[in-house]
């Protein structure tokens, strides 16, 4: 980067002023020995042009929106718009949670994040003994396109993006959403949003699975297809790596094990026979934004340059939207601690700002109540008001990529990149993605590393404030928001009065046709649209594909 006598002086005038650092340690040591983030890369003292000096700008590191975009995807980033600012929410019953939806668009939330219960994330329906104490605890239950209808209600959905994390039945709750879509008048091309449609990381990471990886993969590329058709501007699959994260994993990790899924993704969608530009431009992504605040920035800029390079060379794409990973942020939920919940405030505003200092196209701030119960609408405000403080008030977003050239955080950048390669390449050594997770790879490296960093926090080796460093006396947090256990009478009342108004002869051959569907191969989304349109229940889809694939058994990774 500089010329030989530049670097000479520089290296000499390096080594003098650590010598000199070096004399003042016995008067004025350091805090530790050794210093290293959350991936076990090692922190130096200090950073200078030295550690620049082997990188190729253009190749590396590049202009903002353009190839390998470690800079960003846009041209302008946030001078053109900001970040689309949202809470994940949903809980109880749907009337309950589209109050808290039309609350949060009022308070200048610019798209809706839907949270779903336990038992609607894994195909059953409220009356189902598997639902018993779970329906609308963590989430909004949806049995049906009625529920569907009360959640989005007055909600025009041409105007909003709507992200929804689901996984196993999440082509179930898409055509429930293009149906109410249909009922408001605004056909499926004018629908904006994201399903998160990503089973991979459900098998390592997080459980709300139901089918095995071969028809749950059949289920994602079918959706790519329908999609690319009838639903052209929706998010198709939201490759997460916020829940890997969630599971314990370092940062390398969560870069590495999500695009090795996406990896796994693209692979399936091109042996179903579809054009890597037809699907990859609607490819989105999912990260956590943690704790260690330049590893987090560093992080989604090494993502950006890593997939880039992967769909370019591996998968000869062409268009430079199917190259950028366009991906939503959410602040860590692991890091909320229950003792000085006041303390999460400044956690998940911190965590915010890496966010978006790192080029996020989308946020989900958490509350500050959310290690005790589900957030109050006070506790949404505030986090919310985190983002807007950011946006309009700190002119952080008043440049592109503003700590980019900073020694350090580019040399991190470049180590963050080089760590998750070769985690990468390990698991196409495995087979790929599907094959590491089935052989427990995947799991056992998470678990690893959730070990280590609980381990560090029970013996102070990392502080926690307020958890194992400077403690108060607390009294008992009062007016905890909790859900009524009688949410799921009355949902199971509402399912009695859907069934008995309904057509069941006709629910019962759209569901023989979805059966035949899946035995062959056709495109299910068509047919679990038909289903839903007529009000089949969520648990009825669900199980008749039960019925043809069977349901996943988890690998046994401790023995």
């Amino acid at each position: 980067m500089f010329d030989e006598k530049y670097n000479h002086d520089l290296s000499e005038a390096l080594k003098a002023w650590s010598k000199g650092v070096d004399k003042q340690l016995s008067r004025r040591p350091e805090r530790k020995t050794d210093f290293v983030n959350t991936s076990g890369i090692p922190v130096q003292r200090l950073y200078s042009p030295l550690d620049r000096e082997d990188t190729g700008y253009l190749t590396e590191v590049g202009f903002p929106g353009e190839y390998p975009y470690t800079r960003g995807v846009q041209p302008t980033m946030y001078r053109g718009r900001y970040w689309t600012m949202r809470q994940y929410a949903g809980f109880a019953s749907a009337a309950e949670s589209n109050k808290r939806y039309r609350f949060l668009l009022d308070q200048g939330q610019t798209g809706l994040s839907v949270a779903f219960d336990l038992p609607t994330q894994i195909g059953y329906d409220s009356d189902d003994e598997m639902a018993i104490g779970e329906v609308g605890k963590v989430g909004v239950a949806i049995d049906s396109l009625a529920d569907m209808e009360v959640l989005f209600n007055e909600i025009p959905l041409d105007k909003v993006s709507t992200s929804m994390t689901i996984n196993a039945p999440a082509a179930v709750l898409l055509a429930m959403y293009v149906a109410v879509a249909e009922k408001q008048g605004v056909s499926a091309d004018k629908l904006r949003g994201t399903i998160q449609n990503d089973i991979l990381k459900e098998y390592s990471s997080r459980g709300t699975y139901i089918f095995p990886p071969k028809p749950s993969m059949r289920i994602i590329t079918d959706i790519f297809s329908y999609c690319a058709e009838k639903v052209p501007m929706w998010n198709t699959i939201s490759i997460s790596g916020y829940h890997i994260r969630e599971a314990g994993s370092t940062a390398v990790q969560e870069v590495a094990f999500t695009l090795a899924n996406g990896i796994a993704y693209v692979q399936a969608a091109l042996e179903a026979g579809l054009d890597v530009d037809t699907f990859g431009p609607r490819l989105s992504f999912f990260f956590n934004a943690h704790l260690d605040f330049f590893e987090e920035i560093a992080k989604y800029r090494a993502a950006r340059r890593l997939w880039a390079g992967i769909m370019k060379e591996r998968f000869k794409a062409e268009n430079p939207k199917s190259m950028m990973i366009r991906f939503h942020t959410q602040t860590a939920g692991c890091t909320l601690t229950a003792q000085q919940p006041k303390n999460n405030i400044v956690r998940v505003a911190f965590q915010a700002l890496a966010a978006v200092l790192g080029g996020t196209q989308s946020l989900h701030t958490n509350s500050m109540d959310e290690a005790l119960c589900l957030p109050s609408e006070e506790a949404v405000q505030i986090a919310l008001r985190s983002q807007q403080l950011i946006a309009y008030e700190t002119g952080v977003t008043d440049t592109v990529d503003p700590l980019g050239g900073s020694y350090y955080l580019e040399n991190l950048t470049n180590e963050i990149y080089e760590r998750a390669a070769a985690y990468i390449k390990k698991i196409d050594d495995l087979g790929g993605a599907a094959d590491a997770i089935e052989n427990g790879f995947v799991q056992r490296e998470i678990q690893d590393s959730a070990y280590r960093y609980q381990r560090e926090i029970e013996k102070e080796e990392r502080i926690v404030v307020g958890l194992n460093r400077f403690q108060v006396e607390e009294e008992k947090p009062t007016n905890l928001l909790r859900v009524d256990p009688v949410v799921r009478t009355l949902q199971i009342e509402r399912l009695k009065k859907l069934k008995s108004k309904r057509d069941d002869a006709v629910v019962e051959k759209r569901l023989t046709y979805l059966k035949q569907g899946a035995q062959s191969d056709r495109n299910l989304m068509p047919l679990i649209l038909d289903a839903v349109k007529v009000y089949a229940t969520l648990g009825e889809i669900c199980n008749v594909l039960r019925g043809v694939f069977g349901e996943y058994q988890p690998v046994n990774t401790l023995g």
